[in-house]
């Protein structure tokens, strides 16, 4: 399969792959965006919703680590009894494991050992926040083996799984979570963006260079993808709006003016739209 084909390929794939993931996953935690517990890719209704939620969130922000039985107690019952707390605690995972175990080989979702629970990954109960992570580890690694097609098929899956910030947690350790993830978000949209031009594929790299803007409005590098693909696809005016779209935001954002390479590659396409 050549770059090309390759590409073409990937994206008809855009609307299916993860979504069928998701169905293969047993019981799926998602934190970004908006949280849903999913069973075999349906959204499940949860008994004491706000409770249930703030559970399964603290132990998904850990995921593959534990989390004392008196740090979740103090996060969800803070004013309550110990005693109290305690039997409150044991009812949401006693209802979290009728409520699951039935996909995970009737195991418990939630694993308690020696005052410390935690997420049961083994059986099945997975996070898209590790998940979008391990798809973003596996595409570094197979662009250091140089194999670019399969670490673009990588961070395409992981774009399309990111569907929005951490949405849980107020914490500093949550909010540096959340901060590192929406930066591999943008670092692989960048990287998908120049993927997609190199090979030709403009209608891809307008897509991503787009949700890259739509995440960092001042992100130049995006700007000029932008420009370049509407000069491509025979649309100039298009490109020397989205000049002055870039201008905008930078004076209202920084009072900053657009890089040299950004006006050089406005004049370019004002002046000789065929070099670019």
């Amino acid at each position: 399969m050549n770059l090309i084909t390759g590409a073409m390929a990937f994206r008809s794939k855009w609307t299916a792959d993860v979504k069928t993931a998701e169905a293969d996953l047993p019981v799926l935690i998602c934190l970004l965006g908006s949280f849903r517990l999913l069973r075999s890719g349906q959204p499940v209704a949860l008994r004491n919703a706000a409770k249930t939620k703030s559970l399964l969130a603290a132990l998904a922000l850990e995921h593959g680590r534990s989390v004392s039985r008196e740090a979740l107690l103090q996060l969800l019952w803070p004013d309550t009894d110990l005693n109290l707390a305690g039997q409150s605690l044991n009812s949401l995972v006693h209802n979290l494991r009728k409520l699951l175990s039935d996909k995970i080989g009737n195991e418990p979702p939630v694993l308690c050992t020696d005052g410390y629970y935690r997420l049961n990954d083994e059986a099945g109960v997975a996070v898209d926040a590790a998940w979008f992570e391990t798809l973003v580890d596996a595409g570094r690694k197979q662009e250091r083996a140089g194999d670019p097609v399969a670490a673009i098929e990588s961070y395409r899956r992981a774009a399309q799984l990111y569907r929005g910030d951490l949405c849980v947690g107020t914490d500093m350790q949550a909010l540096l979570a959340g901060e590192s993830l929406r930066a591999h978000y943008l670092t692989l949209l960048a990287r998908l963006a120049d993927y997609s031009y190199t090979v030709g594929d403009y209608a891809s790299c307008l897509e991503y260079a787009r949700r890259l803007l739509s995440a960092d409005p001042c992100r130049e590098d995006a700007h000029r993808l932008v420009m370049r693909c509407c000069v491509r696809q025979d649309e100039r005016s298009q490109a020397l709006r989205q000049y002055r779209l870039c201008q905008t935001i930078l004076r209202t954002e920084f009072n900053a003016v657009p890089e040299p390479a950004t006006a050089a590659l406005y004049e370019q396409i004002r002046t000789d739209p065929s070099r670019v």
